[in-house]
């Protein structure tokens, strides 16, 4: 009797601790991929890895044009049928493209057409319901309702695997498509291949005329189970290509099809196991495609797989613990998730990679990355990555943005970026602010003067959207080029990146050209209207003039004056002094987020989105503009304005995104605003304090150090600043500087009901301005 106690307390023990050494983490736990996978938020629920070349996710629609914009991730929450499952994807960005390589399992009577959203039993999509969908990172599950066929997906760095559990006695078949498309018109596919090589490996590829023009995907993928027949087919000829004995094939038999419209069907005969689906990627060659599968997916085993997505995971995660209640915990680590999802690795197994003369090159000693949505991701995405990860991965990702750079066939740096192609969408030459941040924070793992070299002549390459009359006449000229008034914000902005980098590596001269070219935004403010206005060659402003219109192609990108023309993080100082002093700059902040606007007024430009007033939390120029009160003296408004962006554009559910989570960025500002600071200037090395969100957030650094931020007596009931402290004592500042925070320590907030207007007051007291502060 003894004896069988002592072995069922064992036995306990035992279970015990293997459950807690394969349970998730906290921070693990909390994500939810489902968030911002309705509305407009683009972001995708599938499987994929830290950063990592494979996205497999579900496509619930076949987009075209038209449609493209609500489906930019390949999948709707309200939508209640699936296409397929695709290889690729982008996170949150307003435009669309990628949904390579979609395979679809079918048990039973194979169809090869895709059907329609409001008819799926016309087609081989599937209907599904979210009560049997499961995602977490690394891992994606759903019963496909139509086929009672359980997908599961999950992945690794080069790798997506697939494992489907089909109904007893049905005829197990997977359909792979490469019409299928993202982003989807007639035409897009310019050729593609299908072969089953001798060994059953089925490798090919597609070039497409997307988004990026003349993009090429190699894949290869491998079954777990021998075929017992398969069909290559081109739909445009509607010929069947078979050549196919049964097990045993000899090389002889090998088959292969090419064309614009090819589809193929693999047939399995009844299984008596789950079917095991391996497929790998590679911008370089069907054969570096099956180098990648053998070397990133050996073996069969999707568990391990699975544990290793997690563990990856797990550790991206840790990098932040976070003390809040459930909601809010859940919306922080899906935020962080979010924000760690791209750039994507683009380089195969053995360093070859794709760039944008669509040439291969080879990356020695760091991994090339590519997905650059720079116009974006420079002002909080990439900030974030210096705190909480490696200092390798931010030096890959700037060695990456300089082989580009090298490789462009006109020698700028990547503008918006994948699977190293070019597609020059947006505006600016913002990888420069990711590059010159990652430099003055001590990030240098890289040459400084290749650095130099490819911001400049990004800087200065005169037919770039309108450059040559920027250097010519310190503006962008409105009757040469459209949206002329972002365009010269946003150079005079990077030109300032560069003039901080120049100085710090002792090119006095190149920054004071730079230095100067910072302050252009003066000559595109209009100090009659208070606004920043486009400007024509003959130095008039443009008429007719009004701050609240919009529209693509105007005087502004996705915006209009009201929320363009605080877009001098460099020189607030200057602004406040050009408005008239520190109350004229908080009573103008007043009226954009208190001015009555109807949406419906922003209803043809999809991306103005989140509205308070004219503030436009949904799209990236307004993402400063909440904390520029603390440029006044008067903090306590931004503390104000945090809440009521914090409690009206964020929520943990499906359409908890007010706009586009555009490759992490509004992912990004949420984890730093509700740590309680944020990047106002990348480069500046300061974090403009706003107030924390959450009672403690503890930031596991690079370095091995820990800064924690406390909030005490944190609820609705105190939204207010009382009192801030570092390392104990009193901050009077409204920023923190970088090495503050790397040096470690804690930064602690005590909270009151009502706001405490000295702090933040006293001379010294306010962020960085090129040019200082007025009265």
């Amino acid at each position: 009797m003894r004896r069988k106690l002592l072995a069922a307390v064992i036995a306990t023990v035992l279970a015990a601790t293997a459950t807690a050494e394969t349970r998730p983490s906290l921070a693990y736990q909390s994500v939810d991929p489902m968030i911002g996978t309705g509305g407009d938020g683009h972001t995708y629920p599938g499987a994929t890895t830290p950063f990592g070349m494979i996205q497999l996710s579900p496509d619930t629609e076949q987009t075209n044009f038209k449609k493209s914009y609500k489906w930019a991730a390949g999948y709707q929450y309200g939508d209640s049928s699936i296409l397929g499952f695709s290889h690729t994807h982008f996170s949150g960005s307003g435009h669309s493209d990628l949904g390579d390589v979609l395979v679809m399992p079918i048990a039973g009577e194979v169809k090869l057409d895709p059907g329609t959203p409001d008819a799926p039993r016309s087609g081989y999509r599937s209907q599904f319901s979210h009560a049997t969908e499961h995602a977490e990172p690394g891992y994606y599950a759903v019963t496909l309702a139509d086929y009672n066929t359980r997908a599961e997906l999950t992945a690794s760095a080069r790798v997506g695997w697939h494992r489907y559990t089909f109904p007893a006695g049905q005829p197990a078949h997977v359909l792979l498509d490469l019409r299928s498309s993202i982003y989807d018109y007639e035409g897009k596919v310019l050729w593609s291949t299908i072969r089953v090589r001798p060994d059953g490996t089925v490798t090919g590829a597609r070039e497409t005329r997307g988004w990026a023009p003349g993009r090429q995907l190699f894949f290869a993928m491998r079954f777990s189970a021998p075929m017992t027949k398969r069909q290559l087919i081109d739909r445009e000829s509607n010929k069947t290509y078979r050549g196919f004995k049964g097990p045993g094939t000899s090389p002889a038999d090998t088959a292969e099809v090419q064309g614009k419209a090819l589809e193929a069907v693999f047939d399995f005969g009844k299984l008596g196991a789950p079917l095991l689906l391996k497929v790998a990627v590679s911008t370089v060659s069907e054969d570096n495609a099956v180098g990648n599968l053998d070397h990133d997916a050996p073996g069969w085993d999707f568990d391990g797989a699975r544990a290793q997505a997690r563990g990856a995971w797990e550790q991206a995660l840790a990098a932040v613990d976070v003390d809040a209640p459930e909601p809010m915990r859940k919306s922080f680590y899906t935020a962080l998730y979010h924000s760690m999802l791209a750039p994507n690795l683009a380089m195969d197994w053995n360093g070859e990679y794709r760039g944008p003369d669509h040439q291969v090159h080879f990356a020695q000693d760091y991994s090339f990355y590519s997905t650059w949505s720079t116009w974006d991701t420079y002002r909080a995405e990439h900030p974030l990555m210096t705190l909480v990860q490696p200092p390798q991965r931010t030096n890959d990702f700037v060695n990456s943005l300089i082989a580009a750079q090298k490789a462009s066939p006109f020698g700028i740096l990547p503008v918006w970026a994948y699977q190293g192609l070019e597609t020059w969408c947006m505006i600016g030459y913002h990888s420069v602010p990711i590059i010159a941040d990652a430099y003055m924070k001590g990030i240098r793992g890289y040459s400084i003067d290749d650095a130099l070299k490819a911001m400049t002549k990004s800087a200065t390459y005169a037919p770039y959207a309108g450059l040559g009359d920027y250097m010519k006449l310190g503006y962008v000229a409105i009757d040469k080029e459209p949206e002329a008034a972002s365009k010269t914000l946003e150079y005079a902005f990077d030109d300032w990146t560069i003039a901080q980098v120049a100085r710090s590596a002792g090119r006095k001269d190149l920054a004071a050209t730079f230095e100067k070219r910072a302050a252009n935004w003066r000559n595109v403010f209009d100090p009659a209207t208070g606004f920043v206005r486009a400007r024509k060659t003959d130095g008039s402003f443009n008429t007719p003039f009004d701050p609240a219109a919009v529209g693509y192609g105007s005087d502004y990108t996705e915006g209009n004056a009201w929320q363009y023309s605080w877009y001098v993080p460099q020189d607030i100082g200057g602004l406040q002094k050009e408005l008239g002093g520190a109350d004229k700059l908080s009573a103008k902040l007043d009226a954009l987020f208190e001015a009555k606007v109807d949406p419906k007024a922003f209803a043809h430009v999809e991306d103005i989105s989140g509205l308070i007033g004219y503030y436009a939390h949904g799209n990236e120029p307004s993402h400063h503009i909440a904390y520029l009160y603390g440029y006044t003296g008067q903090p306590w408004r931004t503390q104000e304005r945090l809440k009521q962006i914090m409690d009206s554009q964020y929520s943990p559910t499906p359409t908890g995104l007010a706009g586009n989570d555009d490759l992490g960025q509004m992912s990004a500002w949420y984890v730093f605003t509700a740590m309680g600071f944020y990047p106002v200037a990348p480069a500046s090395n300061q974090y403009v304090i706003g107030r924390p969100f959450v009672s403690r957030a503890t930031v596991n650094l690079p370095n091995g150090k820990r800064f924690t931020v406390v909030a005490d007596s944190l609820d609705d009931a105190h939204p207010y600043i009382g009192k801030v402290t570092l390392n104990g004592k009193p901050l009077d500042r409204v920023y923190l500087r970088h090495e503050d925070i790397e040096a470690g320590g804690e930064l602690r907030f005590e909270m009151q009901a009502q706001p405490n207007k000295d702090w933040g007051r006293a001379p010294g007291s306010r962020p960085f301005s090129m040019s200082g502060y007025g009265s």
